[in-house]
């Protein structure tokens, strides 16, 4: 039997000052994964990527970079929820993305959330390189099962990676795995009290410390890592819950609007 992928794409953004402006310096996409611009001209290019083959299952690769040259901003979302269907055996699928944020710049990885199947099979790596002085924000909702489906998650293997390094040195590193057995206890109390929703925000930015008393719900979780360096975790009943405390969080670690495609 065949292990090619069922389906492959490939994302490369790069971002330059024009003016005021950040615009796009150089595109390709490939395959399964095509971006769109919706607004163009501003001082933040709005950059929102669509999967094309309509869900992610074993075997397919996608891979995208963006890089945010000196003194541009730009902002990265989905067009909608990411779903991660059942896999047949062999290769789980993959996920792969790439930041290089330069000189003075600022990059805000905001995909909406990605919806765990029962039998998904996803290994997820997000590599984040920061000049001494770029901002980055990194939001990643994750929900587990369909609620509405009553569906309950039985088998699932999911990975999720992320290193980010500021000036070539590694200033962040986690690692989450979740497999059968962790489903089992997730029930706990002590782990999730039975959540199905949960994200994990980190804002990598010189001023990150005057934002580590921001308001949060009790099943949110706050650490300021270093004084440019604040991480977020946050758990809900369910994914409309998460949004509510999500969307006013993001806008106010961003200082910007929420992408527009989250509020369709």
């Amino acid at each position: 039997m065949s292990n090619a992928p069922r389906a492959e794409g490939t994302l490369r953004l790069a971002v330059k000052k024009r003016g005021n402006a950040s615009v796009i310096s150089s595109l390709r996409q490939q395959g399964s994964l095509k971006a769109l611009f919706p607004h163009r001209g501003r001082d933040m290019l709005d950059a929102v990527f669509l999967n094309t083959a309509g869900g992610l299952t074993g075997g397919d690769v996608m891979e995208i970079s963006v890089a945010a040259e000196e003194g541009t901003s730009v902002s990265v979302s989905s067009q909608a929820a990411e779903r991660a269907y059942r896999a047949q055996p062999g290769p789980a699928a993959q996920m792969n993305v790439r930041l290089q944020v330069g000189k003075a710049a600022r990059a805000h990885w905001l995909p909406q959330e990605t919806i765990l199947f029962d039998g998904a099979a996803l290994d997820r790596r997000l590599h984040v390189d920061l000049a001494p002085d770029a901002r980055a924000l990194i939001v990643e909702p994750l929900i587990f099962g369909r609620a509405a489906m009553g569906e309950t998650l039985q088998n699932l293997h999911f990975t999720d990676q992320w290193r980010v390094r500021r000036d070539a040195q590694l200033v962040f590193a986690d690692a989450v795995r979740i497999t059968d057995a962790t489903l089992a206890r997730m029930q706990s109390a002590a782990l999730t009290s039975g959540a199905i929703a949960m994200a994990t925000i980190l804002l990598a930015a010189p001023d990150a410390a005057a934002f580590a008393s921001v308001d949060l719900p009790p099943e949110a979780g706050i650490s300021l890592i270093s004084d440019d360096l604040l991480l977020v975790r946050m758990l809900a009943a369910d994914s409309f819950i998460l949004r509510k405390t999500l969307v006013p969080l993001v806008e106010t670690l961003s200082q910007s609007p929420i992408p527009r495609v989250w509020r369709l």
